[in-house]
């Protein structure tokens, strides 16, 4: 059952309604963050006012717009459509909005994204709302955009602005002019990102830490490399491939992403596997995850999904409080975690739109069929064979377990492919349909594709067994260890046991086969798990195995707000019970 070479295609918006655990967290997001914000105080006073803040006002009216055209939420849409009016009704004749006054504009730090984020913001409004207006205002500002530059070459040519690197003064610019060609077919704004931006020659390596001119900013890195991918789709080089290659060689073998999902820090690429509080930035998490969305489409390689649920259950679902009204700009896993001040800036705006997109990532139309990427209860609707109805719906607890239950509702008979992620966690999944095994293997880190002839209410049967396993760290955690169950990391928060008070937490030395669980937690989650392990604090000599451990962890899942740990010294680092990350896998490229 081998892939078809077809590019995976999203669906529309609606057609994905998730429940679960990522239904319950958009919902969350919504209902007590989005909602809840004071949009004229912070988003369009200042508007008004030109006060040269950076607000962020473009992401909002993204994640507003895909919000209500997914749940078709009446107050969302409200926020929406008043947010896109004041934007067009503060375009200036020049085409200009934002939050500059005259003698900043465009040059200064931090504009330039803002205006990026307004015309995809615009952009966004008009393709899910049609409302011309949006258009005409994203096209007009695009303009002034390509109009400034020309005219002062010398100060819009890359790397020279204020000393700082190009791909953190001009952040999404070259997104944005892709996204308007897309829509327009306009060729004035694809000009400019090749031949003024020079899109299709930059390839600058990866730059560790955060000095100079901050050439290694994470985000602005993560988003250059998405732009050359839609690039590549219409003007297809190999070059537009080399940076986001690069990117994952960094990830994936050089240390370069933990074991959250996380990469960043303090805004910029690192390698130490550190996970001090300014790990893991908010912003290149969300962008990570649309990079890795984009090659899962176009590559079909289930190690980007494996990548994606990862950085979802972990870092991402982490910068969330728990009754989600506040957000993380970083979310570290040593120390205490703290939240974002307010509800302005890159960070917490693109929360809110990564959650606004997650239905997207869920499922995708592949060879007349459907692809299922992520695993959680939702309905999908679609058409298969052509232009069959097919209702899809996925009902499973999952990440508590890897059981999953697919119905297929479809109009009649039809022939088309089912995809099933096979994540590289699992070594022995099965698959059956109507109760009747699949007899051929199931290989882990694959799609495994189930094509025959459908009939209405067929079934599909997906177990992905989950097991403990203690995963080596690496860099600054060698010779330490973290919990994981499926795509899930679990974390101490040293409030569930009060004996570890004055306890320098970084030396606690665990017995890995005591681990016992997972037992029903909801401190983190309604039906959240935990587990617990035997312990010694510091200062025990455990190799004479004279010593009785002195403690039980409680261990739970990572998005706990109090989790400080999740790295543990263990009696023998070369235990053979100990695994490596799967994700680090040199042959993990399927």
């Amino acid at each position: 059952m081998n892939a078809a070479s077809q590019e995976m295609m999203p669906l529309p918006m609606g057609a994905v309604r998730v429940h679960g655990e990522i239904g319950r967290r958009i919902e969350l997001t919504i209902t007590n963050n989005l909602l809840k914000l004071d949009v004229e105080r912070d988003f369009l006073a200042p508007l008004k006012k030109k006060n040269g803040a950076y607000v962020g006002v473009g992401i909002l009216l993204k994640a507003a717009s895909q919000f209500a055209a997914d749940t078709g939420n009446a107050q969302v849409a409200e926020l929406r459509d008043r947010v896109a009016r004041e934007l067009v009704q503060s375009q200036e004749p020049d085409g200009y909005i934002g939050y500059k006054a005259p003698d900043q504009r465009l040059w200064e730090l931090f504009d330039p994204d803002e205006i990026a984020q307004i015309i995809l913001g615009l952009v966004c409004h008009y393709e899910l709302t049609k409302n011309e207006s949006s258009l005409a205002a994203a096209r007009k500002l695009a303009g002034f955009v390509i109009r400034e530059c020309r005219a002062n070459p010398e100060k819009a040519s890359p790397s020279r602005r204020e000393g700082l690197a190009d791909t953190l003064t001009w952040i999404c610019i070259e997104w944005a002019m892709i996204r308007l060609h897309e829509i327009t077919g306009d060729s004035n704004v694809l000009d400019f990102c090749i031949q003024d931006r020079k899109l299709a020659e930059w390839n600058d390596p990866i730059v560790l830490g955060r000095w100079g001119r901050v050439e290694g900013h994470a985000y602005g890195y993560l988003v250059r490399c998405f732009a050359q991918l839609r690039l590549h789709r219409i003007q297809p080089q190999a070059a537009l491939l080399e940076p986001t290659r690069r990117t994952l060689d960094f990830m994936t073998r050089r240390n370069g992403q933990v074991i959250t999902g996380a990469v960043s820090d303090n805004e910029c690429w690192h390698d130490s596997q550190d996970g001090g509080w300014t790990l893991g930035e908010t912003c290149a998490e969300a962008y990570l995850l649309n990079l890795l969305d984009e090659l899962l489409r176009q590559e079909k390689a289930t190690r980007y999904g494996d990548i994606m649920e990862r950085i979802i259950y972990n870092t991402l679902f982490a910068a969330q409080s728990s009754d989600g009204r506040r957000l993380r700009y970083y979310t570290a896993f040593e120390g205490p975690r703290s939240y974002w001040k307010n509800d302005i800036y890159c960070c917490p705006n693109n929360f809110r739109r990564i959650m606004s997109e997650l239905h997207g990532m869920v499922c995708y139309r592949v060879d007349g069929g459907v692809a299922i990427n992520l695993y959680s209860t939702c309905t999908v609707d679609t058409r298969v064979a052509g232009d069959v109805p097919l209702t899809l719906q996925q009902e499973t607890d999952y990440p508590n377990s890897g059981s999953v239950s697919i119905r297929l509702d479809l109009a009649r008979t039809a022939k088309f492919p089912l995809w099933l992620r096979i994540p590289r966690w699992c070594t022995a999944a099965k698959v059956s349909v109507n109760g009747q095994p699949i007899e051929q293997a199931v290989t882990s880190g694959r799609f495994f594709v189930i094509k025959r002839e459908w009939q209405p209410d067929d079934r599909v049967q997906l177990e992905l067994p989950m097991s403990w396993h203690w995963v080596k760290g690496r860099q600054s955690q060698a010779g330490r260890v973290a919990l994981m169950r499926g795509p899930v990391v679990f974390c101490l928060n040293p409030a569930h046991c009060p004996e570890l008070t004055g306890t320098n937490l970084r030396w606690l030395t665990i017995i890995p086969e005591t681990v016992e669980g997972p037992c029903v937690d909801d401190s983190v989650r309604p039906g959240g798990q935990k587990a617990s392990v035997r312990a010694w604090k510091p200062g025990v000599h455990v190799n004479t195995g004279l010593a009785k451990p002195n403690l039980t962890l409680e261990l739970t899942e990572f998005p706990d707000t109090g989790g400080e740990v999740i790295y543990f010294c263990v009696p023998n680092p070369s235990d053979s019970r100990l695994v490596a990350d799967e994700l680090l896998s040199p042959d993990a490229t399927t």
